[in-house]
């Protein structure tokens, strides 16, 4: 089991394999498809504006940093704060058009789903080096206890589950499902399932 403080060093990241149990402390930031697709847009394809603050500040958030593939659902308070009452991820691979150039662009170490990702994403993760982080599907309650504090929003524009939300957490629970060393959980189940599949069919 491991215990990470975001910003997160490279050596704490290639110290990670998979099937590796974690608990992140620190601060992370939710991102979807509007995000990514937004960061890449404004950020990566063409330089930002001298004066762009979103774009320092994801630079400041991001750099060693985590974002987290989630559509929270949120309650606002009476006095104008934030809190997550359901915070579990979603499906990871709608992003793996964007993931590596958000992953090179901003040092990211990490990235949370579910599901797992693609060729492009794992050779990012070796490339940075960086870890995918799967966490659990349907325990978004249970994860929303690890959320201690939303520190601020950006582009709620977008909407509520779009909405590039800023988080402190707490022991928040993940496991290592793509290391920095090229190894996938997601490209083994698939071999061995297709492999399964294959002996079915010619029993």
């Amino acid at each position: 089991m491991h215990r990470l403080t975001i910003p997160i060093p490279d050596q704490e990241i290639r110290a990670l394999h998979i099937g590796d149990t974690v608990y992140l402390n620190g601060i992370i930031v939710t991102g979807r498809d509007a995000a990514h697709k937004f960061m890449v847009e404004n950020y990566i394809r063409q330089a930002p504006t001298l004066d762009d603050k979103l774009y320092a500040e994801l630079k400041r958030l991001l750099d060693g940093g985590v974002i987290y593939h989630c559509g929270p659902v949120v309650k606002k308070h009476d006095d104008g704060r934030y809190s997550f009452v359901a915070a579990g991820p979603t499906t990871s691979i709608r992003e793996e058009v964007y993931q590596p150039d958000v992953i090179a662009h901003f040092n990211l170490k990490g990235v949370i789903g579910k599901g797992g990702m693609g060729p492009y994403t794992l050779q990012a993760c070796h490339d940075q080096p960086a870890v995918y982080f799967h966490a659990i599907g349907g325990a978004a309650s249970l994860i929303a206890e690890s959320v201690k504090e939303v520190v601020t929003v950006h582009k709620m524009e977008f909407g509520v589950p779009e909405a590039m939300w800023v988080i402190r957490v707490e022991d928040f629970p993940v496991v290592v499902t793509m290391d920095s060393h090229g190894q996938s959980i997601h490209d083994q189940v698939q071999a061995r399932s297709q492999k399964k599949l294959a002996e079915l069919l010619t029993a």
